[in-house]
């Protein structure tokens, strides 16, 4: 993919993980899909991974339509397939601002917040106490 192409970029973030996804929808477009480099089965073993994060392209119908290439950096498997998927939704609003409505019926425009929780002084770990002992 070349750099002079126009492109549509959305940054995508769950638990540790980020990635910057940018999507290029032209006539020259032949749906590649490259992940840090790599081409995404390469990148993304597990089949259900790129079932999850191609949610926001098959429901807009343009799977296959356009040039994504991705750079992720940081966290697992999981949480790097959920940031590409709210970039690739991101990049998708940008590009049309009509396919909002039904990017956020799907629930691909939700960040999911949810992070690990730090460990508190006293206990072993965030929540779990040490064992009680009357004696």
């Amino acid at each position: 993919m070349s750099d002079s192409r126009l492109y549509y970029e959305g940054i995508g973030r769950r638990k540790r993980a980020s990635a910057r996804v940018r999507l290029i929808l032209d006539e020259e477009s032949t749906g590649a899909f490259i992940v840090n480099g790599r081409p995404v089965e390469e990148y993304f073993p597990r089949y259900g991974d790129i079932l999850t994060f191609t949610g926001p392209l098959v429901d807009t119908e343009l799977m296959g339509k356009a040039d994504i290439s991705v750079l992720i950096s940081g966290g697992g498997q999981s949480g790097q397939t959920g940031a590409v998927r709210l970039g690739i939704a991101r990049a998708l609003v940008k590009y049309d601002e009509d396919l909002r409505i039904v990017l956020r019926q799907k629930g691909h425009m939700t960040r999911d917040a949810r992070v690990k929780e730090r460990k508190k002084p006293g206990l072993k770990r965030a929540r779990k106490a040490p064992t009680y002992t009357k004696r």
